[in-house]
């Protein structure tokens, strides 16, 4: 890396120079940066910058890709129907067609007022870990909520009463940097109303969830297992305030235990899964590892509904169209970086370095050679995420237990293609439930083991601010 600064403007050399105290000096991009998946990094920056196959996927597994696009795009209906490849909707369920929850396969957003649905926020539930259940907690990394089980689903058939409405409302508070810049967050407030089923557990917990963007999906799934213990540290041996961990969870296939990558608190271990919980939870599908519908013992009228099995026993959401979704979602190709040698973008990179934002959004990892999909494999990655959970403090906790992750604890987000949000799903909102109004408003919510950091940036001067989110915005 050189270390020459020639090539950046006197106001940017001096932003640069401050951030290098302890940091690396970056004076222009590293090689490859740019392809923030490798060689399956896809070349657009518009609305549909996140619905490209991985740049290097042969023109016949592209038809894979395509087919597997559909199923994910276009809407399930109610069973019985003439449609049987995909009929079976419900009759408990948050949307029809995952692409509602994912737009143009990006993030989501928490409703707004007068919504009639929460379409791509979800909520989970669950009570205080009980003892006698062990074994169901191992398998669910939760108590369910007795009635109304581990998700709120707000739509259902006709005959079958909805499990509830979701709406939230926000109260502000203030944040001021060190130049008396001002900044308003936004704190929500959760509230479900019109109960199907009667009261829930007086003790239940709460989580609103938005739908995280599907780009890189299968890259994260190939980064080997021992690339992400490398970087745990319950202990804080290095002292740098950050004990990162990974959560560990139930993998159905397998009937163990394993690391967790995929979900807000990495509750999910591979990509399969993921979408077979989705596909229950949010859509009311079964499948081979998900084959009776989302429905509580006190549901009646859901358990009696019709369903959409095969008249062989198949489930609504056969093997192969499972594998095509799956193929789908692990080959949803990263947008590459936009102007990562602009002298602001670099003087951004400092201060993220700084700030020691790279202690949780780890820059680079290398994908395995036996990835599951050949395409994804030994490819040199940056998806600024570590993969673990790290303790985010109050301001952000949702009270909610998940497998190994408290009340606290967040898996840190991947930030590739962060920048492309408002192109692709036309709005800013970050953050598990949305609260986050742009970037800026994101870093400031950050506590617990980020708390150092967020308070390093509140020392950023107005174009120190400019260049950090010239930098996120370039990811």
């Amino acid at each position: 890396m050189s270390l020459s600064l020639s090539r950046l403007s006197p106001p940017l050399l001096a932003l640069a120079l401050a951030a290098c105290d302890d940091a690396p000096r970056f004076t222009q991009a590293e090689p490859g940066e740019a392809l923030s998946g490798g060689q399956a990094t896809v070349q657009r920056n518009d609305r549909n910058a996140f619905s490209l196959p991985s740049a290097n996927l042969s023109p016949e597994r592209r038809l894979d890709f395509a087919v597997g696009n559909s199923f994910f795009r276009n809407p399930w209906v109610i069973a019985p129907s003439t449609t049987t490849a995909r009929d079976g909707l419900g009759p408990l369920f948050n949307t029809n067609a995952c692409q509602n929850c994912h737009v143009r396969d990006g993030r989501g957003h928490p409703p707004e007022p007068g919504d009639s649905n929460a379409v791509s926020m979800l909520v989970r539930l669950s009570i205080p870990d009980q003892p006698y259940l062990a074994k169901e907690i191992e398998r669910l990394g939760v108590v369910p909520e007795p009635v109304y089980g581990t998700q709120l689903q707000d739509m259902a058939n006709p005959g079958v009463a909805p499990e509830g409405k979701v709406r939230v409302t926000y109260d502000n508070q203030t944040v001021s940097f060190n130049d008396g810049h001002q900044v308003e967050l936004r704190r929500p407030t959760l509230q479900i109303t019109q109960l199907g089923y009667g009261p829930m557990h007086p003790d239940t917990r709460f989580s609103a969830r938005v739908a995280p963007p599907m780009i890189g999906l299968g890259l994260l799934e190939a980064i080997p297992e021992a690339q992400i213990l490398a970087n745990e540290d319950p202990d804080d041996r290095n002292r740098d305030g950050i004990r990162g961990r990974a959560n560990r969870v139930w993998d159905d296939a397998q009937s163990k235990t394993v690391v967790g990558r995929f979900g807000w608190k990495a509750g999910q271990p591979n990509v399969n899964q993921q979408n077979v919980h989705a596909f229950a939870g949010d859509m009311g599908l079964t499948s081979s590892l998900q084959p009776r519908d989302d429905c509580t013992p006190a549901q009646r009228d859901c358990l009696a509904a019709p369903n959409g099995d095969g008249t062989d026993g198949e489930k609504e959401v056969s093997d192969n169209i499972l594998r095509l979704v799956t193929f789908y979602t692990r080959n949803l190709g990263v947008p590459a970086r936009r102007d990562v040698g602009a002298p602001q973008v670099l003087a951004g990179k400092n201060l993220f370095y700084q700030a020691g934002c790279q202690g949780c959004h780890t820059p680079q990892f290398t994908t395995a050679a036996d990835a599951p999909e050949p395409e994804l494999a030994g490819q040199v990655i940056r998806p600024y995420s570590d993969l673990l959970l790290h303790d985010m403090g109050p301001g952000l906790a949702d009270d909610r237990t998940e497998f190994a992750a408290n009340g606290q604890d967040w898996r840190t987000p991947p930030l590739w293609g962060i920048g492309l949000s408002p192109a692709v799903s036309g709005h800013t909102q970050y953050l598990h439930d949305g609260r986050a109004r742009n970037l800026l408003e994101a870093v400031l919510w950050h506590g617990g083991e980020a708390q150092a950091a967020r308070d390093h940036v509140l020392t950023f001067n107005a174009e120190q601010r400019a260049a950090l989110l010239a930098f996120l915005n370039s990811l």
